[in-house]
């Protein structure tokens, strides 16, 4: 079936007008931004087809040039139509998060993180130096792979920081397994770069452990 054949108050488009963007399932978001499907396949249903494949939205936008490349019906103009939606968020929130103070904003500094680390398929450990007002500088993805203590070095974030001139941090990483539960290394690594860090007078904040879902505060579970 042509989406044009739904009913009125189905359609992505007419509903989104209608009800606002809220209303919209991700599938029905994802419809409007593909405009067309493929023979036997209307956007609709190209839409959740993606969504499936990648495992969700954060999945999706988080896709390997390659891999999307791959779909069927997704050419180089929806391609970069979503890729560009991607960016257009990280702006939007890398601006909030540089013009308010970082916990005047909890919730977007969460959907920040998900948009930056969320979807990606190994674990990548990032870092949000911050201002003397907590405003952000800059986010840096510091270190790939496996996170211990041994992977992740003291002395360069100590030097990332004294060189960004920050007041203090939030460290941040991703589960590619989508569990969000902190692990004894996790908290182990949190306390040695706090403990570093206050060597230089540069507070740890927080540390977040990031999934396609969510993103939760170490500092809010009494870990830090």
């Amino acid at each position: 079936m042509l989406i044009k054949d739904l009913p009125e108050d189905a359609r992505p488009r007419e509903k989104l007008l209608a009800r606002g963007p809220g209303a919209l399932g991700d599938a029905e978001l994802l419809a409007l931004l593909l405009r067309t499907g493929l023979p036997g396949k209307n956007a609709l249903q190209l839409g959740q087809e993606l969504l499936e494949k990648f495992g969700g939205v954060a999945g999706l936008l988080h896709a390997s040039p390659d891999a999307l490349k791959a779909i069927k019906g997704l050419g180089p103009a929806k391609r970069a139509e979503l890729v560009a939606v991607l960016e257009l968020a990280r702006r939007a929130l890398t601006e909030e998060l540089k013009e308010k103070t970082l916990f005047a904003t909890p919730q977007a500094v969460r959907h920040y993180l998900q948009l930056q680390l969320g979807g990606r398929p190994h674990e990548i450990f990032a870092v949000l130096f911050l201002d003397s007002q907590h405003r952000l500088i800059v986010l840096e993805e510091l270190f790939r792979g496996t996170l211990t203590q041994t992977s992740v070095y003291p002395r360069e974030v100590v030097l990332r920081a004294l060189a960004l001139n920050a007041a203090s941090v939030v460290l941040a990483h991703n589960h590619p397994s989508g569990s969000a539960q902190p692990s004894r290394a996790d908290e182990s690594l949190t306390h040695t770069l706090k403990a570093a860090l206050a060597l230089v007078d540069v507070r740890v904040l927080d540390h977040f452990v990031v999934t396609g879902t969510q993103a939760v505060s170490m500092a809010e579970m009494g870990l830090l």
